[in-house]
């Protein structure tokens, strides 16, 4: 019979699964071209909420989250914040970056009056972000 402590049990498996959450693990490379883009709202828009945010995407393609497709991936929006680091995983829990793991390609978001910034950022199965990374411009609305 094997036994193992709790501390070599808890070694073996954060070794385990360390490769598989580590920032460090291999990206998923972007198809040449690809480019995320906002089909609405423009830059600079000045629109009544709730806001209806609509994603396009040219040279990929649209699976959910956890699907495995070669040039495949989900839309992810940064909302009022700077880009995370593009080589980690995409934070979940975060309320300024909003993931679409369902493949949706549209949303109706409730902002508050005022300025705000939006940019999208495509990501793989595990919402880790393509390498090279596919991202939009970071745009400008204004809610009245």
């Amino acid at each position: 019979m094997i036994r193992m402590t709790f501390f070599a049990a808890s070694l073996l498996t954060a070794t385990l699964l360390t490769p598989a959450f580590a920032g460090d693990a291999p990206s998923t490379p972007s198809a040449p071209g690809a480019k995320v883009y906002f089909i609405s709202p423009a830059n600079g828009a000045t629109v009544s909420g709730p806001v209806v945010v609509q994603f396009g995407l040219k040279g990929m393609g649209i699976a959910p989250a956890g699907i495995e497709l070669e040039n495949t991936g989900h839309h992810h929006l940064v909302v009022d914040r700077d880009l995370p680091p593009l080589t980690e995983y995409l934070p979940v829990g975060d309320a300024s970056v909003l993931h679409y793991g369902k493949g949706q390609t549209e949303v109706e978001l409730k902002l508050a009056p005022g300025k705000h910034t939006l940019q999208l950022v495509f990501a793989d199965k595990d919402h880790k972000p393509h390498q090279p990374a596919v991202v939009s411009e970071k745009i400008t609305i204004t809610v009245k």
